[in-house]
């Protein structure tokens, strides 16, 4: 891996506050675009076998375990310190269908065709190549398998009331990312990276959708997170 292509494994590690708005996402509101294939799938196989790359403290991969109980799922991440949360987020849950590593995303320690689903969420949008790192994952997964991706834009992120706050936070995120090699319009060239990496346009299906924090208390998640960075 060359030196440029850093990923989030390799940055600080993420305040407590953060931790907490990361182990906010599940499959239902971080992988809903994949769901409908997942379940179509589970009725044919339902010993399915999915891989989470860059699964963080694994709180997406437990509950896309749940959803599988009769397949597997591996989740794997860059940095080692985090996969001792990830065990205890699955042990909390009483879930035994999954497993966590370590691993890199450009070389995934996976033979060819080894899962029928292949996915990340938030990893692209880090490092720099993101073209290579789909093309391992088309690598390790099956034919007629799904590799699936869902990446922010925070040229979209709209926030209201725009206070010096909140635009001084906008601007930190998308100047880390850029810092860091990757992208903080990752979303929008998805499609592109995906050609890139070897994937035929017939078989990409794209689609986007949006994350408000609209409830008090998801408001006060958020604004916790905003807080750790000023």
């Amino acid at each position: 891996m060359e030196q440029d292509q850093k990923t989030p494994g390799e940055k600080p590690a993420y305040p407590p506050a953060q931790s907490v708005l990361l182990e906010a996402r599940n499959a239902e509101n971080s992988a809903a675009h994949l769901l409908p294939k997942l379940h179509s799938m589970k009725e044919s196989n339902p010993n399915l076998k999915l891989l989470d790359v860059g699964c963080g403290s694994g709180t997406i991969s437990v509950s896309l375990a749940k959803l599988i109980p009769e397949g597997h799922v591996t989740g794997m991440d860059l940095n080692p310190n985090i996969l001792p949360r990830a065990h205890a987020v699955a042990e909390m849950g009483g879930v035994q269908n999954i497993e966590f590593q370590q691993g890199s995303v450009f070389e995934l320690p996976f033979a060819d065709e080894t899962f029928d689903i292949t996915f990340c969420h938030q990893v692209l949008v880090h490092i720099a190549n993101p073209w290579d790192a789909l093309r391992e994952m088309l690598r390790v997964t099956k034919r007629g398998g799904v590799v699936a991706a869902r990446e922010g834009d925070y040229e979209t992120e709209c926030v209201w009331p725009e206070i010096p706050e909140l635009r001084k936070f906008h601007k930190l995120i998308a100047n880390l990312m850029s810092a860091g090699g990757g992208a903080p319009t990752a979303g929008r060239q998805l499609v592109s990276w995906a050609l890139r990496a070897g994937a035929q346009r017939s078989q990409i299906t794209l689609s986007y959708s949006a994350w408000s924090y609209k409830t008090p208390s998801e408001r006060k998640l958020c604004g916790k997170f905003d807080r750790s960075f000023l």
